[in-house]
């Protein structure tokens, strides 16, 4: 019996619109980040970029349960010493909603130059508007 496995050079790429309102955050990041990595496509194979294109819109309208807004933080290190940054998810959500989408979508794919080109497929939008009318994106809806 032979295996299939996918060639980056045949690879068909779609582009899906993901409406984020009323979702909660980690849902939204697993659906997404498995559509960039190509899964849910019977072609899916590990080592190649079989992922289609992501724009996720109204982001600033996500959803985080529980007490994760008092009680979780974004942590980041500018490179010098002493220099662990840490915001509230509340102040994040509030300020920059949509580097919260984008971190929690990346901490979902794997951490290697695969992954990293992957994310580059992902598009986030704080508002409904986006500027990619002209791929046609299809709505996808996550249950």
């Amino acid at each position: 019996m032979k295996t299939y496995m996918a060639h980056a050079e045949n690879v068909v790429r779609k582009w899906y619109v993901v409406d984020a309102e009323g979702v909660a955050l980690g849902r939204l990041a697993s659906k997404v980040a498995a559509i960039l990595r190509g899964k849910n496509k019977p072609t899916f194979t590990p080592n190649v970029d079989t992922g289609d294109f992501v724009i996720i819109v109204n982001c600033d309208k996500v959803v985080l349960t529980g007490k994760k807004l008092e009680k979780k933080y974004y942590r980041y290190h500018t490179g010098h010493i002493g220099g662990l940054k840490e915001i509230q998810y509340k102040t994040l959500m509030a300020t920059k909603s949509d580097v919260a989408v984008y971190e929690a979508v990346k901490g979902m794919l794997p951490k290697n130059s695969l992954g990293r080109k992957m994310l580059t497929k992902l598009k986030v939008y704080k508002g409904a508007e986006h500027n990619h009318q002209a791929q046609k994106p299809e709505v996808l809806k996550l249950v």
